[in-house]
């Protein structure tokens, strides 16, 4: 029997409509209640731990956070509450922030966060609300195929949330598709663990973030590039990682598997070139290999153009085999590139913290917080 996950909560929606806004506070300038809505969880997901580095920053700007699981999967439904909130903490450094499994205790908040699609409907009904506003890490309709999916994520930009993307790229496009009112957050790095240290560089090593399981990361497309590398430079080291299944390359490789933060920053430190591809937003791992000083290929997409310009720190390459090639051996074969690009990575760098992405996301909040307020007349 095949398996379908719909969202529970998207029928309340469409029978009832969203709950009414509550009275809010009279000075939005004062710490808030921010409640948090999740999707299910696992190990290794990017967006949770995206939101825990967000969560934290907020708490230490002052305000009240908690975080509430819409388990609209199941995922977590065979376990007690207690091994998944130690599951959480534990992936994702969250130990600190308050983890509700479901709804039963739910008393409002000044602000509701949804951070992603699947949780849009919970976010829209949960009543003591005094603005809502949407977490917006990726233009999400594009994970899917022509799908009931799809059709959920694109709506969900037309609910009327104040929308905080994690580009101006993605802003601007949430802005000009869906009628969103958005503004952006600029993504970061933990500085303690990519950094730059002073150890020798091999000249022979490139890396590639082979995530096969999120298809917008076109690890296809990159494998057919490092097979037309491996074939022209059959003594270079080729190393793969992000899936917890080792991949049928085709091309000498080796192969390490899901990495976590310390492991990845030691390697992106010891390789020569490393290279994601980006599909849709920029790609935290990107910004993460600019940190410890490592040059990177990604594609000449319209989000990663956007964000960073053709001659920026990023060696932008065409979506073709032979071109992504052709970037790595450009970095390859010139030092003085590698070193120039990876100067530029550093600097931009240096500005990413999770405090100043916090002070952003707490802008967009505030903001949410007015308009809630003239909604409310």
């Amino acid at each position: 029997m095949a398996s379908v996950t719909p969202v529970p909560a998207l029928l309340e929606l469409a029978r009832s409509g969203p709950a009414p806004l509550s009275s809010a506070r009279a000075d939005p300038r004062e710490p808030l209640e921010i409640a948090v809505v999740i999707p299910s969880f696992r190990r290794g997901s990017g967006g949770h731990a995206t939101i825990v580095h967000l969560l934290l920053e907020l708490r230490a700007l002052g305000h009240s956070v908690s975080l509430w699981l819409e388990d609209y999967e199941g995922r977590h439904a065979g376990e007690p509450a207690t091994v998944t909130t130690r599951s959480f903490a534990s992936f994702f450094g969250a130990g600190e922030l308050d983890l509700h499994i479901g709804f039963e205790s739910w008393q409002g908040a000044d602000v509701v966060l949804a951070t992603g699609w699947q949780t849009v409907a919970r976010a829209l009904i949960l009543p003591g609300a005094g603005a809502r506003a949407y977490l917006a890490q990726d233009h999400e309709p594009d994970f899917y195929g022509a799908s009931a999916e799809a059709l959920w994520a694109a709506q969900s930009y037309r609910q009327g949330l104040y929308c905080i993307a994690a580009s101006p790229w993605l802003a601007e496009l949430l802005r000009n598709r869906y009628g969103a009112r958005a503004t952006h957050f600029d993504l970061a790095v933990d500085h303690g663990t990519y950094r730059l240290v002073d150890e020798p560089r091999r000249d022979d090593l490139v890396v590639f973030y082979a995530r096969a399981a999120t298809p917008r990361r076109a690890v296809p497309l990159g494998l057919l590039a490092l097979r037309e590398m491996a074939g022209r430079r059959p003594d270079l080291e080729i190393v793969l990682y992000g899936e917890e299944r080792e991949l049928a390359a085709g091309f000498r490789h080796r192969d390490v598997g899901a990495l976590e933060g310390r492991r990845l920053a030691e390697l992106y430190r010891e390789a020569t070139v490393g290279m994601v591809l980006s599909l849709t937003n920029p790609s935290l791992v990107g910004l993460e290999m600019m940190a410890c000083g490592l040059p990177c290929v990604e594609l000449a997409s319209e989000s990663m153009l956007a964000s960073f310009g053709r001659d920026g720190p990023l060696t932008l390459a065409e979506a073709d085999p032979v071109a992504l090639c052709a970037a790595v051996e450009r970095l390859l074969d010139d030092g003085e590139r590698r070193l120039r690009v990876a100067r530029a990575g550093l600097e931009l760098m240096a500005g990413r913290t999770w405090e100043h992405a916090a002070a952003q996301v707490q802008a967009g909040l505030r903001r949410a917080l007015e308009i809630g307020s003239q909604v409310r007349g």
